[in-house]
């Protein structure tokens, strides 16, 4: 597999399933809930039936940065998911309550991902800037770290599935048990689940072709 070949594919990949994301959501985005329930009313519903009244939500802005902060216990919704009532809306605000209930159970893989964070973050900007200063000086062994460090990334990535699938997973069971949507409603939000879950398969998949292309790179040069 040629260098350029897994430039390639990476890209496609990156960019095929950022697409299908904003496809999914756009579409389910115009369907308005029948009970007529904000992002909002969603997460404060699902929170307080599991014993999460401490935990906040706050509106933010942005399009899609939807995140739960176990640090501060907030589960963030952006200005149409929080104030919507679409299917889009429904979805992700559950989505998201499900991360603040793994983090009450004690998720395994959701601890793990949290207490790599710090060294993700030092591996994001030392990871290239090793590979670059190796390259330049004729250092294999800093080039080595630098692949060391995207590795950790890969493994991130990895990680972060388990968690990610749980959570709409909880959020699909939560949305259910609860007669927030009906099971036509129901389907529609897993499709739109699953097409979140499919992009961090795709961030995964992405991670493990750059170490590839890393690999194959230096060894055409040596």
């Amino acid at each position: 597999m040629s260098y350029y070949l897994v430039l390639g594919i990476t890209l496609l990949i990156t960019l095929g399933s950022q697409a299908y994301i904003n496809s999914c959501y756009k579409k389910t985005r115009k369907i308005e809930s029948k009970n007529r329930i904000s992002g909002y009313e969603v997460a404060k519903k699902i929170l307080k039936e599991n014993g999460l009244k401490e935990v906040k939500v706050e509106e933010i802005k942005g399009t899609l940065t939807d995140h739960y902060d176990p640090r501060t216990k907030t589960v963030r919704l952006s200005n149409d998911i929080y104030n919507g009532t679409s299917l889009a809306s429904i979805s992700v605000a559950s989505h998201e309550c499900g991360h603040a209930i793994q983090d009450k159970n004690g998720y395994l893989f959701l601890r793990i991902r949290r207490s790599l964070v710090p060294i993700v973050n030092i591996a994001s900007y030392a990871g290239y800037i090793a590979i670059a200063g190796g390259a330049l000086l004729g250092l294999l062994n800093l080039i080595w770290l630098g692949i060391i460090f995207e590795v950790v990334i890969l493994t991130f990535q990895l990680i972060t599935l388990p968690v990610e699938f749980n959570a709409s997973s909880r959020a699909l069971k939560q949305i259910k048990e609860l007669k927030i949507v009906d099971d036509r409603e129901h389907t529609s939000c897993r499709q739109m689940l699953t097409a979140a879950a499919l992009t961090y398969v795709a961030s995964a998949a992405a991670a493990l072709l750059e170490v590839v292309r890393l690999l194959l790179m230096f060894r055409r040069r040596n």
